[in-house]
């Protein structure tokens, strides 16, 4: 079982990391305007690989880079980037870091459509210095936690390069209608995805996550897409999930000559 003992002090914002014996408990969502992530952590240990990693609305990247520490594989470079401070509407326009403005949690909620599309072209310039500094983009892995986990489905599904695969936690895909109903005819069509969620997750409700899952499973190859759920987990994250996604990543990234 993943537990999760974290509180919740304010809407949909859940608090920075806390690293503990059984569990690692991860939150948060949302940026404004075309504003770009800033540096964050990156843990650097060599080896043309990298995972970058999306925060949650009201975190930032330190938590998830300590979390990292605990998986990391020594040719990988990680990086967990900041989300700059915006408004946001869902928590009474207080301001925090988010990677775009959020109405609502569910399946129906209005989306910050120009926030994303603009969120998701910062992280494309992102991808793309990475490539300038040496990094192939199919030698990158992007993943990201609840609204960062949204913004990374997106942008692997909308960008014209070529990933190693999405590592999606306690998340959904957004703006679902924008997409086809069938497989998507970008480079990505065939990437693959691990898509974890907590079943008593009440910020985003595991209907929302199987929707996404079953969605995922028409834009790319079904084959490709794995979803785990795992029991008593909130919307956090456990030592088990991240064993789940230290696999992944390294089954994506092998160690290369």
């Amino acid at each position: 079982m993943c537990g999760s003992s974290m509180s919740v002090p304010l809407p949909a914002t859940v608090p920075a990391i806390r690293r503990a014996t059984a569990a690692v408990s991860r939150g948060g969502h949302g940026s404004q305007g075309p504003a770009r992530p800033t540096a964050g952590r990156s843990l650097w240990r060599g080896g043309a690989a990298q995972v970058i990693f999306l925060h949650g609305l009201g975190d930032t990247g330190h938590g998830w880079a300590e979390a990292f520490m605990s998986i990391r594989s020594s040719h990988i470079k990680y990086i967990c980037p900041h989300a700059p401070v915006m408004p946001i509407t869902l928590n009474m326009n207080m301001a925090m870091p988010s990677w775009f403005d959020i109405f609502g949690l569910s399946p129906d909620s209005q989306e910050d459509e120009p926030g994303i599309k603009q969120a998701a072209e910062n992280v494309k310039a992102l991808i793309e210095q990475e490539v300038k500094n040496g990094i192939p983009s199919n030698r990158i892995v992007l993943g990201g936690f609840s609204q960062g986990g949204a913004l990374s489905l997106y942008t692997a599904l909308t960008t014209q390069q070529k990933l190693a695969g999405v590592t999606a936690l306690s998340c959904w895909l957004p703006l679902r209608a924008s997409f086809p109903q069938g497989p998507i005819s970008g480079v990505n069509r065939d990437i693959s995805i691990l898509q974890c969620h907590g079943d008593c997750d009440f910020l985003v409700p595991l209907t929302f996550a199987s929707i996404t899952a079953e969605k995922l499973k028409t834009l790319v190859n079904p084959a490709n897409v794995t979803f785990k759920t795992y029991e008593g987990m909130m919307h956090s994250s456990c030592q088990q999930e991240m064993m789940d996604i230290k696999h992944f990543i390294d089954k994506l990234l092998p160690p290369v000559d």
